[in-house]
């Protein structure tokens, strides 16, 4: 389950990241993992249509409602509880979106640097 004193990638506690839309991958609004979340949904983001773009392109459309799923689609300006893994790919494709280092997981940092994340800081 999700760990209510999670840290952040600054060592602080893990803030909240999006509310509307609500985000997470238990949907509680805040980037915590745990052993259910394969995907590793720990990266705040904040969408660009770029980034968008980019992504419905590598397959994982993030702006196309889901009704079924409660889902609205992410517009330009969302943050968004984004895999760790898809943020790594967008930066080496130079494509990255912004990041809220307050509301990004800890365990971000076992896949991307925090230098890396520090130059995307909204």
């Amino acid at each position: 389950m999700t760990d209510k004193k999670a840290k952040n990638v600054l060592g602080t506690e893990l803030e909240t990241c999006s509310l509307e839309p609500l985000t997470g991958f238990y949907r509680d609004g805040c980037c915590n993992t745990g052993g259910s979340d394969m995907g590793l949904h720990t990266v705040c983001t904040q969408v660009t249509e770029e980034f968008l773009e980019f992504s419905k392109e590598r397959g994982n459309d993030l702006s196309t409602p889901l009704p079924q799923y409660e889902f609205t689609g992410l517009k330009p300006g969302d943050r968004w509880c984004l895999c760790v893994e898809r943020w790594k790919e967008a930066l080496e494709a130079g494509m990255a979106p912004h990041v809220k280092l307050e509301s990004c997981h800890i365990s971000s940092l076992e896949f991307v640097d925090l230098e890396d994340l520090q130059q995307y800081a909204i």
